[in-house]
């Protein structure tokens, strides 16, 4: 099967407007996430959760449409965002946009938020949309555009982050271990227009608070 190159994956909740999205991104609605994308003029072509958050306006949009929608029940293992992360890696996606609320409950917004960076994803370039913010979830190495005087925090998740590499920021990695539980990488900032961002061992995101204002 050919690989799909970018999915966009809208979660439920409110959010800033946001800059232009390609537009042959295969787009996946989790639950209410089908309202978000309708308002952003998105299109999605699955709609996928226990379908307890949708409107029923979104949803009869969506069965009118032909768009392909996934009930599953209300107890289940996994939450819709994870629903929907794992239909994108079934099309063998090689990059996926999630976009996703900072309001809410914290447990979501945590629980969301290391996600991104689980194993079973580890095979695509992910970033994610939270509210004003842009993640991305660094394996190996990312180059990231910015603009110099941005900040950019720099946080290992599921597990010890080893020879952190860092070009581009103010105040430079040189193969430094990053703890999960330590703030040593909070609050860089970038110094060139690109910042390199390299990891020997581990997951890191990349946090930029500000960056979809």
């Amino acid at each position: 099967m050919e690989r799909t190159d970018t999915v966009i994956v809208v979660a439920a909740g409110e959010g800033p407007a946001l800059p232009d999205l390609p537009d042959s991104a295969f787009v996946i609605a989790a639950d209410g996430g089908l309202d978000r994308a309708l308002q952003l003029g998105l299109r999605p072509r699955v709609v996928l959760g226990d379908l307890d958050s949708v409107s029923e306006a979104a949803l009869r949009w969506a069965e009118d449409e032909g768009v392909r929608v996934v009930r599953h029940p209300a107890e289940k293992d996994a939450t819709d965002l994870e629903l929907a992360l794992d239909e994108a890696v079934a099309l063998e996606a090689r990059r996926v946009l999630v976009i996703a609320s900072a309001g809410g409950r914290l447990d979501h917004l945590l629980s969301a938020t290391l996600l991104l960076a689980a194993p079973a994803y580890a095979g695509v370039e992910i970033d994610a949309l939270v509210g004003e913010a842009l993640l991305h979830v660094v394996r190996d190495v990312r180059v990231l555009a910015g603009t110099p005087g941005e900040i950019l925090t720099l946080v290992a998740v599921g597990g010890i982050a080893r020879g952190v590499v860092t070009e581009g920021l103010a105040y430079p990695l040189r193969g430094e271990t990053l703890q999960p539980s330590s703030s040593r990488g909070v609050s860089n900032v970038f110094s060139a227009p690109e910042a390199r961002v390299t990891v020997e061992r581990g997951v890191v995101l990349a946090i930029r608070p500000g960056a979809a204002a």
